[in-house]
């Protein structure tokens, strides 16, 4: 049987529209998420879609260039893709880490629809069916055309995650923060948590504090139904500060991003939560298994947390068979549907997202909607 390969690779900037300013504590996104769709064609008509985070004229130049090195490719060779586009000498001087994870999604994609099957399959096999969803709130602007959105009070914050709870049956709640002084910040949490009773929570400042900060924010949100206490400063050894003067668990997507770091946390714990963000690590491959390692006799590393954040992401699972299918414990995803911009709510319509049980269609930018059902965690 002929393997598909590499005839042709296209990457398009897209923007999606957001309801209102999301700040963060590096700024804000200003009413839209910027995203980059790649397309990987092949000799046997199949193409294949990834993505990356970003955009504009360098990331599709970028793509652009490596399409030399690329062309003719047996997409079923992802060690030798990787090693192409991530070779030791090459990451020296350019980090083609989310480069390398859209074009892999994309081979995954097209070998998933090749051979007929759900691309977790091709990953070892699906674990479960249904991920359970957190909903992500932000301080926001209001939208500048409509006056409307604003998230800047616990009142505020407070209604509308109300309102997406009601809607969507959340019961895990995690607040992107790192905008206000600690001092306010702390005082809208506790009492955004109290008015979610039972419900746990996940605060994130985007390591916008520091040590001592996090540490005395840390003391003033432990009595809480925490989840875990993501990122509140920068660094391994800052995290580690942190996490020795606190009783709740450390998770980071940011400073636990390759197997080298995993490993000096492993000897020398820092966080608790890895939280495997797929562009971050590399692709599917390496996050597949980086979640073998929940095995490892530690219980430092004893949770892995799988996360797919943007909605690209989130339409390319079901047609691989089941988000994060290898990570068999609660998931942290963010539900960018219907909470991050105005869409058609086809993905997310209780707090679980369904997968599909097929492979995609043969063609390209199709893709299957997924079902959701109600099911306990």
């Amino acid at each position: 049987m002929k393997r598909p390969r590499i005839t042709d690779i296209r990457a398009t900037t897209v923007t999606v529209p957001l309801e209102a300013p999301l700040r963060h504590s590096n700024g804000a996104h200003w009413g839209r998420f910027v995203r980059t769709i790649v397309e990987v064609e092949t000799d046997v008509g199949i193409v294949g879609l990834g993505e990356m985070g970003g955009g504009g004229e360098s990331a599709e130049a970028a793509f652009r260039a490596l399409k030399p090195y690329l062309l003719g490719h047996d997409t079923f060779e992802l060690e030798n893709l990787r090693f192409m586009i991530c070779n030791p000498t090459a990451s020296l001087y350019n980090n083609r880490t989310q480069m390398h994870a859209a074009i892999e999604f994309a081979c995954l994609d097209i070998m998933g629809k090749f051979l007929g099957v759900p691309v977790c399959d091709l990953l070892g096999g699906k674990m479960r069916d249904a991920v359970p969803f957190a909903s992500y709130m932000f301080f926001r602007l209001p939208n500048k055309d409509t006056g409307e959105g604003e998230t800047r009070t616990a009142d505020q914050l407070i209604e509308q995650t109300l309102a997406l709870k009601k809607k969507c049956g959340f019961t895990s709640h995690k607040l992107k923060s790192g905008v206000f002084p600690p001092d306010y910040e702390l005082e809208v949490f506790r009492a955004w948590a109290k008015a979610l009773g039972p419900d746990s929570v996940r605060y994130d400042p985007n390591a916008a504090f520091s040590v001592e900060e996090a540490i005395r924010f840390a003391k003033g949100i432990e009595d809480l139904n925490n989840d875990y206490y993501e990122d509140p400063t920068w660094g391994l050894n800052g995290m580690r500060r942190v996490r020795e003067n606190t009783t709740m668990p450390l998770a980071t997507n940011t400073v636990v991003v390759n197997f080298e770091q995993l490993a000096t946390n492993i000897l020398n714990p820092a966080v608790d939560v890895i939280l495997l963000d797929t562009t971050f690590w590399g692709g599917s491959a390496l996050r597949e298994g980086g979640g073998r390692l929940r095995d490892l006799p530690t219980r430092h590393c004893g949770t892995f947390v799988g996360r797919t954040r943007h909605p690209a992401r989130h339409h390319a699972s079901p047609r691989r068979g089941s988000p994060e299918p290898r990570l068999p414990r609660g998931c942290a995803l963010s539900p960018t549907h219907g909470r991050y911009h105005r869409r058609r709510p086809d993905a997310l319509r209780e707090r679980h997202y369904q997968g599909a049980d097929g492979a995609g269609s043969r063609g390209g930018a199709r893709s299957r909607q997924a079902r959701a059902v109600r099911r306990p965690p």
